[in-house]
């Protein structure tokens, strides 16, 4: 089915081009779920299960990028993830610890003919790479738009600019590398987004951008019970579309692979609960019995990749 438009009953709502090839051609891929016309500061937790709830989500024709449209206004999207505060991510502390601790050395190997060692994370929330990275001798600083988040961050110490990237106005030519954990599938505008982090690397500087794969294996047998599709998340990139729009912002890809998460045991099992209460309960009170609620583990469906890029 091709659209010119789509018609629904969400206000205030935003119709967009493709934010990769400008086309305004796009098939509906999964429709409305939504059930109330205006969003709330908790639907854009980084932690909310409100899986399977989100505004209509289409495949453009020219290039085959997959995103939201229409949606909530950008200005509204923004005005939440700066007023959101998300008290269960600190809770989760453990496992994005052990989750970046893993993702360092990657990037480092790449970096590692470089002078300076100067990080940025980008939508860093309570800075948890930025501390790591701190710890491992980079100059590491980040920016992040939820004030409660980067005040959180602010108070163990760190480098942390309450913001957008535009905002925050950073030289340019001066980060040897730059990072994005799970943050370009919620931005309204990623090719802009991009484009800023283009201009504050160094030549040769390295991207590292984790994000969901539309495309990916999991992805397409669960169909519309992917958990991923969310109101917060507004692209549903794949190696292939993300690749593209780098190349085209003047980055050179290094290398792209499925890369999961650690989660605490516990945490999984009220993830598990949005689709299968029973088993979930199963699952919490065995880890009590165990001793496991607060035991990170690795989780991994194949359904969310890693990819590294270098600016030319």
């Amino acid at each position: 089915m091709m659209l010119k438009a789509l018609s629904v009953s969400i206000t205030p709502n935003e119709q967009i081009p493709c934010n990769l090839c400008g086309a305004q051609n796009f098939q509906l891929v999964y429709p409305s779920t939504l059930t109330r016309d205006t969003p709330t500061a908790q639907d854009f937790r980084c932690t909310s299960a409100a899986y399977g709830v989100h505004p209509p989500i289409v495949r453009c024709n020219g290039c085959g990028l997959v995103y939201a449209n229409p949606r909530w206004a950008s200005a509204v999207v923004q005005e939440n993830y700066s007023v959101v505060q998300d008290p269960i991510y600190v809770q989760e502390r453990e496992g994005r610890v052990l989750t970046f601790t893993r993702n360092l050395k990657p990037f480092e190997d790449l970096a590692r003919a470089s002078a300076t060692r100067r990080l940025l994370d980008v939508g860093c929330h309570i800075g948890v790479m930025v501390e790591l990275a701190q710890a491992r001798g980079w100059e590491a600083w980040g920016v992040e738009p939820s004030t409660w988040a980067a005040e959180q961050a602010r108070a163990r110490g760190l480098n942390v600019i309450t913001g957008t990237l535009a905002e925050a106005k950073l030289p340019e030519n001066y980060f040897d590398v730059v990072t994005l954990w799970d943050v370009v599938e919620h931005l309204t505008d990623p090719r802009a987004e991009l484009d800023q982090i283009h201009r504050v690397l160094k030549p040769g500087g390295i991207l590292a951008v984790h994000t969901i794969d539309i495309e990916s294996a999991f992805a397409r047998v669960l169909g519309k019970r992917w958990p991923w599709l969310m109101e917060m998340h507004l692209y549903y990139f794949s190696p292939h579309t993300l690749g593209k729009m780098l190349q085209t912002l003047g980055f050179e890809i290094v290398r792209a692979n499925p890369q999961g998460r650690f989660l605490r045991v516990g945490y999984l099992a009220t993830r598990i609960a949005a689709y299968n209460p029973t088993l979930a309960r199963w699952i919490h009170a065995l880890a009590a019995r165990l001793n496991l609620l607060e035991k990170a583990i690795p989780v991994n469906f194949g359904d969310l990749f890693t990819m590294h890029a270098r600016k030319k």
